[in-house]
């Protein structure tokens, strides 16, 4: 498997993206790369999307943001907030917003034994005993803050090199799993005898091919890295950080960065000197392998990557074949559905089995895919298409795994159900680009729905009972509704707020824009039945208004209609003007809607003719009324132009 590394960083954030590809890229894919030099921030140079270079494509993700950056890795001196022995952890104080949770698996104290969890009567001390409120410890992130948790917090630290991962309170020398078995025997006689200093050390993937001497400058390096984390751990006052991961690109170029990279572009100069920096104490071979982007188009533009980001917003990907996937997060998990869409199979002779076994063998390459993109963690739950063959099922699960290879991430897979359903874990350290990019809604709250007009209209009609029992001195009441909501009340079935009306002995009038809630719920004004008619129409018989027509009449074909607000004008003549900007005399008025005629001789450009300019930008001339500026009328011009 090929790779690269592109970088990309702006003023406020840092993005990084691994492209993949099986064996030599292709030659047109061209690398807009330099030795040197710094590109401009300019325009495009081709029209069109871009797309990745064939035989490539985007692996993974990474975005950081100087307001939410990552802090797993980072090393603090925090102070204990409080001891739960119910869940046998403790809260600690690490100096952000949110306590840490630490739990009595994570504690490590030098010479003490500790009695790990559901291990009651068991040897070793229990966390009661082990940690005091207000005692200062040293702990070391390993999860972010994620939703409504705190940070996870462990008291095993570790820090990361290129081959090497140093555990100052760990015993011997572990290799990774993903490396062959011979290659994890070399890599452990190579790494034998090595002066650890009392403390452990884990070899890592990257660590392929590498020498003794690589090794040797390394564990130097994390040892002199480790002396300056105890002497700040020393002089500084809890609760404050004392060591701090290294930036995005680094720690992705340091984690990855091995033989199968063909480079790093990068187009930022502070970036690539801290890349070269890290190379040269780390691995001066691999410096020429890092290079400058100095193209004028932007380099995420060029390699089609922004087309990627935006494609992990949306709930549908779509399968080669014409099937396709529907992602869903929830709280606890992520829920993806695979669905045979378009996908009829292939010529006459096509059977059922076969369609859907295809469906899903594109399914679980492209599930592992937006997994990796989009950083998905926790419990996955994928519900294939029921198979009937227990060879296809078996084939499908081991694609997926076959797949999972190339994850870095840890996870664990669990068998297909008689249901079709495949259960997984993914460990989930850092929020995904999702949940970067993005907020929860304010209008739904994260829900997904919002309640419909006909919900809110009845609702809206108990309220107005309340408001009558509550308060019945007034003759009549003005409501702020969502446009939507009132229009239901209004012109509904049956007409509710007439028979509303009848029963309660009040009158009601509504205002409001399109910019409301569905579920608001106002009183604007009370009083006498004048005082709030006078306010709640926005127009007045005579005057004259400009107006846009949107649409035909629904029964008239000679006229048309503009809408303000919600608010409908019906203007006579109209119905081959549409798009037109009008000036018109309203007729006649009512509390949902207008009539209106045109004012001969003006088809609107720049204005009416001694109509009189607003300072919202829109024009009115009055006839026999007047202007409210209030209500509706307060917002006509700008609603209409």
């Amino acid at each position: 498997m090929r790779k690269q590394v592109l970088v990309t960083a702006d003023r406020g954030e840092t993005r990084v993206a691994i492209l993949e590809a099986e064996g030599e890229p292709s030659a047109g894919s061209g690398n807009g790369a330099s030795a040197g030099g710094r590109r401009g921030r300019g325009r495009r140079r081709a029209a069109g999307p871009r797309v990745v270079p064939r035989g490539w494509r985007v692996g993974e993700l990474y975005i950081e943001r100087r307001s939410s950056r990552s802090i797993v890795g980072n090393v603090y001196k925090g102070r204990v907030d409080n001891v739960l022995p119910g869940l046998e952890a403790a809260f600690v104080d690490i100096g952000i917003d949110k306590n840490g949770f630490l739990h009595v698996d994570d504690i490590v104290i030098p010479g003490v034994e500790v009695q790990r969890r559901g291990r009651v009567g068991g040897k070793g001390q229990r966390i009661s005993q082990l940690l005091k409120p207000g005692q200062e410890i040293i702990v070391q992130v390993v999860k972010d803050p994620l939703k409504t948790k705190g940070a996870r917090l462990s008291m095993q630290l570790s820090i990361a090199g290129r081959y090497l991962v140093y555990v100052p309170q760990g015993e011997g020398i572990g290799v990774s799993r993903r490396l062959e078995d011979s290659e994890r025997d070399r890599l452990r006689r190579r790494a034998a005898k090595l002066d650890l200093q009392g403390g452990g050390a884990i070899i890592r993937t990257a660590a392929r091919g590498a020498s003794r001497e690589d090794f040797e400058r390394e564990i130097k390096y994390l040892h002199k890295l480790y002396e300056i984390l105890q002497q700040r751990a020393a002089e500084t006052p809890a609760p404050a950080m004392v060591f701090q991961e290294a930036d995005l690109p680094v720690r992705v170029v340091r984690d990855i960065f091995s033989a199968e990279f063909d480079r790093a572009i990068v187009d930022d100069e502070k970036q690539h000197a801290r890349l070269v920096s890290f190379f040269k104490r780390t691995a001066p071979e691999l410096l020429e392998r890092v290079e400058v982007y100095s193209d004028e188009e932007p380099l995420f533009e060029r390699y089609g990557v922004e087309e990627v980001i935006q494609s992990t917003l949306s709930r549908r990907v779509d399968l080669p074949s014409g099937g396709y996937l529907m992602i869903d997060y929830a709280e606890a998990m992520t829920v993806i559905d695979v669905n045979s869409g378009s996908f009829t199979g292939r010529g006459k002779s096509a059977r059922l089995e076969d369609t859907i076994a295809k469906t899903n063998l594109e399914a679980a390459e492209e599930v592992v895919r937006q997994l990796r993109l989009r950083d998905i963690g926790g419990i996955i739950v994928i519900d294939f298409i029921d198979m009937a063959r227990a060879r296809n099922r078996d084939a499908v699960l081991k694609t997926l795994r076959k797949m999972l290879d190339e994850d870095r991430t840890k996870t664990y897979v669990m068998e297909i159900s008689p249901l079709g359903l495949v259960e997984m874990t993914r460990q989930n350290v850092t929020d995904g680009v999702r949940e970067i990019l993005t907020k929860v809604c304010p209008t739904c709250d994260g829900e997904g729905v919002v309640l419909s007009e006909e919900t809110v209209a009845l609702d809206a009609e108990r309220k107005l009972r309340d408001l009558v029992a509550e308060r019945p001195e007034p003759e009549a009441y003005l409501i702020q509704l969502n446009p939507r909501v009132s229009s239901l009340l209004v012109n509904g079935p049956g007409q509710p707020i007439v028979e509303l009306e009848g029963e309660l002995g009040k009158h009601f009038h509504f205002e409001g824009s399109e910019g409301l809630s569905i579920d608001h719920f106002a009183v604007a004004m009370e009083g006498s039945r004048e005082e709030v008619e006078e306010r709640a129409l926005p127009f007045r018989e005579g005057e004259e208004v400009l107006v846009t027509i949107e649409e035909p009449h629904m029964y008239e074909e000679d006229d048309a209609v503009a809408k303000v607000d919600g608010y409908v004008i019906s203007v006579a003549g109209a119905g081959a003007l549409i798009g037109e900007k009008l000036l018109v005399r309203i007729d006649s008025v009512t509390r949902s809607a207008a009539s209106a005629s045109l004012v001969d001789g003006s088809l609107a450009g720049a204005g009416a003719p001694g109509g009189e300019e607003r300072s919202d930008g829109g024009s009115r001339r009055t006839g026999r009324g007047r202007g409210r500026g209030r209500g509706r009328g307060r917002s006509t011009a700008a609603a209409t132009e």
